[in-house]
């Protein structure tokens, strides 16, 4: 059986509580692989569009069912990617730094999410000088904005980010194009606890150092959870939402207190996305 190395973290709650959380998400009604912008996409292998939709009708349900909100943004006809809606921005305290995507095929998702944004009465956003591609390489803990960089967003992006929302950054080198975006590698399962789970394989040593010595008591997730998109995960403090194939993390969130849940969105990896990738934290 499949299991994930990990360090015993010296204090377990023997009791997780979930939070409300507010998620903006876009139905992948235009989703296809005719590209390819990361290593799993291969534009020769065939996506089944209703089994996608089902899939992410069932992600949607799931967070209905534990009580979070879902808002919903526009697919448009000729932005295939728009179901990975955590790409297209960051929120912080209300404050919304709009995605400015390295590759051209997904350029224009920034200015929908950004016309989003604008429309529900979000009035601090910044649009980016320096390329980042939003919660696909930031993740947010109470202490820090962890923040990747080495395959697509800019290390500029970051004293960009640090400035706009007044919380430290953290860079992160990701080595490993499997690996592309932090969301890919790294899992914030309780953001107020500064608690997280991570594939050490897809970090350079200096960064693995870092992440070890900020967060000593992280879940480590083995090379055949994270091949499974394991990290691509979403928590809301107990419930962890993740691909139903990263087996060998269940025992491991439960033992720590965390409800792992999960989801089939097999269909919608192949164009290199899970959980995580789906789902943009609207943080208040």
């Amino acid at each position: 059986m499949r299991t994930a190395v990990r360090e015993e973290p010296s204090l377990r709650s023997s009791q997780r509580v979930a939070s409300p959380r507010r998620y903006l998400m876009c139905p992948p009604t235009h989703f296809q692989v005719t590209y390819s912008i990361n290593p799993w996409m291969d534009p020769a292998k065939p996506v089944d569009l209703r089994l996608a939709l089902t899939q992410w009708e069932d992600l949607r349900d799931r967070y209905l069912a534990l009580g979070h909100t879902v808002e919903l943004l526009d697919p448009e006809p000729d932005l295939p990617d728009m179901v990975f809606a955590a790409n297209g921005a960051t929120v912080v305290d209300g404050r919304v730094l709009i995605a400015r995507f390295a590759h051209p095929e997904r350029t224009a998702e920034a200015a929908a999410h950004l016309a989003w944004f604008r429309a529900h009465g979000y009035t601090e956003i910044r649009e980016p000088v320096h390329v980042n591609e939003a919660e696909g390489d930031f993740a947010v803990t109470s202490s820090y904005l962890l923040a990747g960089r080495g395959f697509r967003s800019s290390p500029l992006s970051h004293s960009e980010a640090q400035e706009f929302f007044g919380r430290p950054v953290i860079g992160l080198d990701l080595v490993d194009p499997r690996y592309y975006h932090l969301d890919t590698a790294l899992c914030v399962l309780d953001d107020a606890a500064d608690e997280i789970m991570y594939y050490p394989g897809a970090f350079s040593p200096g960064s693995r150092a870092v992440l070890a010595r900020l967060f000593p008591d992280a879940l480590i997730a083995g090379a055949e959870d994270a091949a499974e998109f394991g990290l691509n995960a979403v928590s809301d403090g107990r419930n962890v939402m993740l691909p139903q194939t990263a087996t060998g993390l269940f025992e491991p969130l439960r033992e720590r207190g965390f409800e792992p849940v999960p989801m089939d969105l097999g269909e919608l990896l192949k164009g290199g996305g899970s959980v995580k990738c789906c789902t943009q934290e609207l943080r208040p």
